[in-house]
């Protein structure tokens, strides 16, 4: 087996294991941006066209945004906004050529209705504008990622689950203070979601070179 193969595995074992490992800080940071970092370097491994290295770009960003929000909110947000640039970018040049009626109303909404709920949500009502602007990003690159020809199911999934990762951290600034619902969604589900970003598109990459 060609070991790059090993890589989204170690990523995962990495996930897994990165909520309840006992370590000091800095190896906490440099534990958690090794998980999407493997990704990374998988898509990296994959990459032979444009598309292939957009995707590696998006899971290196994911990995910066990973390590710098443990520093900086902001600085993890800014790499993180990025990474949503990327994917549009990605995900746009593999536009779907048809959508269902259900299919282009999904991703018409849900921009504003991530943009909403975001805005609604921190206790801080002068991050909100802030929080906002990010969400506008994140919604944009969810609905660009479900109209695309990327497999809806784990591409699609996956960017839906990145969204409500993100919004349950705002949720955590707001009517989820105290619970332990955003301690518990938050990491699972970004990271299922770019587990399932990175396995699409490079299931789509490689049934492209197989029939070329």
């Amino acid at each position: 087996m060609n070991g790059a193969r090993l890589l989204p595995l170690l990523g995962l074992l990495l996930a897994i294991s990165y909520p309840v490992a006992m370590v000091p800080a800095a190896v906490g940071i440099a534990w958690k941006g090794a998980c999407v970092a493997m990704l990374a370097l998988w898509a990296v491994n994959e990459a032979r066209d444009p598309d292939g290295w957009l995707l590696a770009a998006v899971m290196a960003l994911g990995s910066l945004g990973d390590m710098l929000i443990e520093i900086s909110f902001t600085f993890g947000a800014l790499a993180f906004m990025a990474g949503h640039a990327v994917a549009i970018l990605l995900y746009l040049r593999d536009r779907r050529d048809a959508l269902s009626s259900s299919q282009r109303a999904l991703g018409l909404l849900i921009v504003p209705v991530t943009v909403l709920l975001a805005f609604r949500l921190p206790a801080d009502r002068a991050s909100a504008p802030g929080v906002a602007v990010y969400a506008l990003f994140l919604g944009a690159m969810a609905a660009a990622a479900w109209t695309s020809r990327f497999p809806r199911y784990r591409v699609g999934l996956g960017a839906m689950l990145f969204v409500a990762s993100d919004l349950l951290i705002f949720a955590r600034m707001g009517p989820l203070a105290g619970s332990a619902l955003p301690r518990l969604g938050i990491w699972p589900f970004y990271f299922a979601g770019q587990l399932l970003i990175c396995t699409g598109v490079i299931g789509v990459l490689r049934a492209r070179r197989a029939s070329s």
